[in-house]
């Protein structure tokens, strides 16, 4: 090459790092503009989408090799020729594995999963925890793949989750960015693990942000399309389910018992989620009073699942053979009864186990047996005026799906997408919109709002809520040296009074203090051992609470109007 070329090419390579490195620094400093978000969201969602994929590929692959079957789609069918040991050995392993890989890496024991990134996307700023979120994903994919009775969504939101929050700290990103780059990644994880790219926007927008606003939009579009991509480069276009026929609706005359599935759905949906919680106080209870480590825990799960499977193999995994067959109508009634029970139960104890996995495929799976046996029963007293009982099966997926993740849209969206059955969709909207207004009434609005709140963490009542605790009284109080602070021998006074916060009281516990005290402020003061007086470190104002309170109220509403 002559050396005016070399140089030139030298020169163009020199200016187009510089260039680089100064966007990088500006985007760092000042935030990303339109079109670089917009390519930041492509390029999640692509690493989002093959994260997802890779999940899913990693439990089928790890399936088949302990079972020993080159067809996970039949799982089910071939455990039944297995041996009763291994069918009981397989998830007492996965249980062991899974306790230690959770008792090792996180705090708790606790597998992550879509309610911590709800926990992420209100309170901190689209972030959502790494270490622990990789033991989970670890934990999740040995249950899933030895015998758990779970779905794998739950893993891939948080995969997901973990995918964008590394993004959001490299960028800098502040609370909005880091949220919808939050939305971008759940979109495409969502997209690509189930193949559908409306739902998986939609599921991003109604569940994670819980709101539609416009400028979030776009992005979370773009990120779910770069999600199914990778879906269909491996998978094809397929459903993830194939109806043989079309499900016919005697319309309007067959309406109303799509209004009786519907209140049906939301029991059993209420049913499958208090088992969940009564399943894992009583574990909490044993695990308390017995002094067992935590990592016994879900030894002792699959040990349970392991029983049940030897008899109702269905339970394995995530059940799409089940499924199938129920959408299919290859189930008989009482089939369909006994394995809503069975699988109800084993669910319970999954999760209570705390093995790993998602509620979204278990509540399919529940929804479509009730629904299948609903439209047996429905078909056969009036056969006249009723289409076809598979049609029952269809609705009662969407219903029971939708009360769990209290997502009436996406997950309508979700079944027509993974079905390819668009033409029933008013018997869907029927039975879903009346099964999540029941649900939502006999819990907190969704399984995942219901987790949040059963740790103290009040995201189903809105902004307004758990806003309050978001500031603690430190981050707030004025200090003795500070303008307008308050009288030190006064804050003595009280504190002797038994008036007083520490540093970390938030403000969902100092307002009513407030209200019941009647003060202006309240001394913050560090509690010390024995009789030595507590150390006053300020006062908290109840016009500064008031004040920080409502900015934050205010930033939240333009964000979600915005």
């Amino acid at each position: 090459m002559p050396d005016g070329i070399r140089t030139s090419v030298i020169r163009l390579t020199g200016d187009l790092l510089r260039s680089f490195v100064e966007a990088y620094r500006l985007m760092r400093r000042q935030g990303p503009s339109q079109v670089q978000f917009w390519l930041i969201a492509a390029c999640i969602g692509t690493f989002a989408g093959f994260a997802a994929l890779s999940f899913r590929k990693g439990i089928e692959t790890l399936q088949a090799f302990l079972y020993g079957t080159e067809d996970v789609a039949r799982l089910h069918s071939f455990a039944e020729t297995l041996p009763w040991y291994w069918i009981l050995l397989l998830p007492i392993a996965g249980g062991f594995i899974t306790g230690w890989i959770l008792h090792l890496f996180t705090p708790d024991g606790r597998v992550r999963s879509v309610a911590d990134v709800i926990e992420g996307a209100a309170m901190h700023e689209g972030r959502v925890e790494y270490r622990a979120g990789v033991a989970s994903l670890f934990a999740s994919l040995i249950t899933l793949s030895s015998g758990g009775s779970t779905g794998r969504e739950g893993p891939v939101v948080h995969i997901a989750g973990m995918v964008s929050s590394r993004v959001s700290d490299w960028i800098r990103a502040d609370g909005i960015t880091g949220r919808d780059l939050l939305g971008c990644a759940v979109a495409a994880a969502v997209s690509a693990s189930f193949n559908a790219p409306i739902a998986g926007a939609l599921f991003a927008l109604e569940v994670v942000l819980r709101h539609f606003a416009v400028h979030a939009f776009a992005p979370i579009v773009i990120a779910s399309v770069a999600g199914t991509i990778i879906n269909r480069l491996e998978y094809g276009g397929v459903t993830e389910f194939l109806l043989p026929e079309a499900n016919v609706l005697e319309f309007y005359v067959e309406l109303p018992a799509f209004i009786l599935l519907g209140l049906l759905c939301g029991l059993v949906a209420t049913v499958l989620m208090r088992s969940v919680f009564y399943a894992e106080d009583v574990g909490n209870l044993i695990q308390d009073r017995t002094g067992m480590p935590r990592w016994l825990r879900p030894t002792l799960a699959g040990a349970m699942l392991g029983v049940i499977a030897i008899a109702f193999p269905h339970i394995i995994g995530v059940g799409y053979e089940t499924m199938s067959a129920t959408l299919t109508g290859q189930i008989l009634l009482w089939q369909a009864i006994v394995f809503t029970v069975v699988k109800v139960v084993a669910v319970a104890i999954t999760m209570a186990g705390r093995m790993g996995g998602g509620m979204f495929s278990p509540s399919l799976m529940v929804g479509a047996l009730t629904g299948l046996a609903f439209g047996l029963i429905a078909t056969s007293v009036f056969p006249e005026v009723s289409g076809a009982h598979t049609l029952y099966a269809l609705a009662g997926m969407g219903a029971v799906a939708a009360a769990v993740l209290g997502a009436p849209i996406s997950t309508t969206m979700i079944v027509f997408e993974m079905t390819g059955d668009w033409q029933t969709g008013l018997a869907v909207m029927v039975a879903v919109s009346l099964s999540t207004a029941l649900a939502s009434r006999l819990v907190d609005r969704s399984f995942f709002l219901s987790q949040l709140e059963r740790r103290g963490t009040s995201v189903a009542a809105g902004p307004q809520s758990y806003l309050l605790s978001m500031f603690n009284a430190a981050a707030v109080m004025r200090a003795p040296e500070d303008p307008g602070a308050a009288d030190m021998q006064r804050c003595r006074e009280m504190v002797e009074d038994g008036i007083s916060l520490t540093p970390d009281t938030t403000f969902r516990e100092a307002m009513p203090l407030f209200d019941k005290a009647g003060v202006p402020f309240i001394p913050v003061a560090i509690p010390q051992e024995g009789e030595a007086e507590p150390i006053i470190l300020g006062a908290l104002f109840y016009v500064d609470a008031l004040k920080t309170y409502n900015r934050a109220l205010a930033a939240t509403a333009a964000e979600e109007h915005s």
